[in-house]
Parts: C-alpha cells; sequence; structure tokens
C-alpha cells in the first residue's frame, strides 16, 4: 500500500492527468476525479489510481474523493483541486450570465467544497496540503475571457482567505498560476500558425509550457520541501507576468536596440 494518498479533480488530460502521472510515480496512491469518465479509463487496472467519475461542483463527488482515498489507501496527505472550465459570450450577450454561473460552479463552488472536504481528512493525519489550479488569467485581465479571469482570480483570493483559517492546523493551502501550456485544450490555439507565433511571442522564454511542468510545481507545494509556504500564487508563465506588457521580451542575446 502507498505511503500517502491524494486526491486529484481535472484528472483526466492536462495538467490534472499530468499531476496524477507525478504522484503515482512518487510513491503516492491517487484517487483521479473528472466529469469524463471515458477520460478517466486511461487510469484503468492500476493499483496505485482509484478513479472517480463527477462533477466537482457537487458536494458528494467531493466527500466521495475523499472517501475512497481512505478506503483505498488508509489516509489522505494532500489535495489537488485542478479541474476548470471556462468559456462564456460576451457579457452583454445571452446566456452570458447563465455560462458565468456554470464556470464560477467548477472553478470557485469547486475548489471550496474540494477544501470542505479534504479538511477533516487532513486534520485527521496531522496536516497537509491543498494545491490550487488558478491561471495567470486571475492575477491580470485578457480580453474575451471575462468569466475565467473573474472566477480564477476568485480562486486565488479564496486560497489565501483559507490559507489563513487552517494554517493552525497544519493544513498548507496554496495555488499555482499557469501561463499557456501544452494541453487537449489549447490544440487548437497551438495548430493555428499565426496565433501559436503570436502566443509565444508573449513568453519571455519563448515556448508553451508542459503539463509535467506545472504538475512538478503542484507536487513541490504539496511535498515536505514547501512546508513553510502556505497562503501564496505562484505563476507558472515563462515569465509572462514579469512584464509590464508593454514592451516585449528581446528574442536575442547583445546590445539593446537603439
Amino acid at each position: 500500500m502507498p505511503n500517502a494518498a491524494v486526491v486529484v479533480t481535472g484528472a483526466a488530460a492536462g495538467i490534472g492527468q499530468a499531476s496524477v502521472e507525478l504522484f503515482a510515480e512518487r510513491g503516492f496512491g491517487v484517487v483521479a476525479v473528472d466529469v469524463s469518465k471515458e477520460g478517466l479509463d486511461a487510469f484503468a487496472g492500476r493499483e496505485d489510481i482509484v478513479t472517480l467519475a463527477g462533477d466537482v461542483a457537487d458536494p458528494g463527488t467531493n466527500d466521495a474523493a475523499v472517501a475512497l482515498a481512505i478506503e483505498h489507501f488508509g489516509r489522505l496527505d494532500a489535495a489537488v483541486l485542478n479541474a476548470g472550465i471556462g468559456g462564456a459570450p460576451p457579457l452583454e450577450a445571452p446566456g452570458a450570465i447563465e455560462s458565468l454561473d456554470q464556470i464560477y460552479a467548477v472553478n470557485v463552488r469547486g475548489v471550496v467544497l474540494g477544501i470542505r472536504s479534504a479538511a477533516p481528512a487532513l486534520r485527521a493525519a496531522g496536516g497537509g496540503s491543498i494545491v490550487v489550479t488558478s491561471s495567470g488569467a486571475g492575477l491580470r485581465g485578457d480580453p474575451y475571457t471575462w468569466a475565467y479571469n473573474t472566477t480564477k482570480a476568485a480562486a486565488i483570493n479564496l486560497v489565501r482567505a483559507a490559507a489563513l483559517d487552517y494554517a493552525c492546523e497544519n493544513i498548507r493551502i496554496n495555488a499555482i498560476a499557469p501561463g499557456l501550456t501544452a494541453t487537449p485544450r489549447t490544440a487548437g490555439q497551438r495548430a493555428n500558425p499565426d496565433l501559436n507565433a503570436t502566443l509565444t511571442r508573449r513568453v519571455p522564454l519563448g515556448r508553451w509550457s508542459q503539463a509535467r511542468e506545472q504538475a512538478e510545481v503542484i507536487w513541490f507545494l504539496a511535498s515536505p520541501a514547501a512546508s513553510y509556504i502556505t497562503g501564496t500564487v505562484i505563476p507558472v508563465d515563462g515569465g509572462v507576468l514579469a512584464s509590464t506588457g508593454i514592451l516585449l521580451a528581446p528574442t536575442y542575446r547583445g546590445e539593446p536596440p537603439q
């Protein structure tokens, strides 16, 4: 039996899938949660990974995930609250508020419920770690993504506030703010040559991140190496948020342009 256990939501693809694989590689038992049962089939037959198909906006899904960790692995040491969705029409368009409600249900309510469900088990274990996947969009504004930016910003301040509430119980709560990441969800952007070139040019490191690179920072925050870190958000964006956005970072070394 693994000597530690973690719940990972949004586990069927992208950063969530990379996190499941990374934690399992490093000896954790993993409860992989996703709304897509088909996506979870990739983990079938694994003794160290238990799957649960469900919506994180449902309190029962979050409670069931924690119960599975206790049932199969005897404990819970960490929770990676990674599930998230985007997409909304312009703010004044028909259906905009309904879209906001759907996005809020996953990106904010789902995080609240995840913390609420995981906290008692972490408390019983003497402490633990919760890591939330927010976004660079939660720290800055972007055109055409008002609902996504709003909910990701809410998740960041939720992390800060909840971290203060739970610090006395040795439950650390932090977030990552990914930048451009190569996942199935961003495949269309990367397949468009002009858009891909424009987006990549905005990143000082000059490339998209891989989901594994994001998962490594999640791992760090969940690990004893981050034992004195709580209530923080770490941008994992290749340097995007280091810029004012007025000038692009150079693509060469040498003298600055005159």
